[in-house]
């Protein structure tokens, strides 16, 4: 199920990208400051590059790229 950013109120997206971007394995060394990844993150929504992808059986949410998402939810 796909969440759209721009539905959540702005401290909850925050804190939202905040998570993703400090998951373990998404750093990969980097040391790129938290705010400027969270940065990176938004602008990634705000193009359509990346969506907000919730999943019901874990209750989580994940950032994925545009072309990971089964194009049939995209057309809903």
């Amino acid at each position: 199920m796909l969440i759209p950013h721009q539905m959540l109120e702005a401290d909850t997206l925050t804190r939202l990208l905040e998570d993703f971007v400090t998951r373990e394995g998404t750093d990969n060394g980097d040391d790129t400051p938290l705010a400027t990844r969270v940065e990176r993150a938004r602008q990634a929504l705000n193009k359509g590059q990346a969506l907000i992808v919730f999943d019901p059986e874990s209750q989580q949410c994940q950032l994925a790229l545009r072309e990971e998402v089964p194009k049939e939810w995209l057309e809903d």
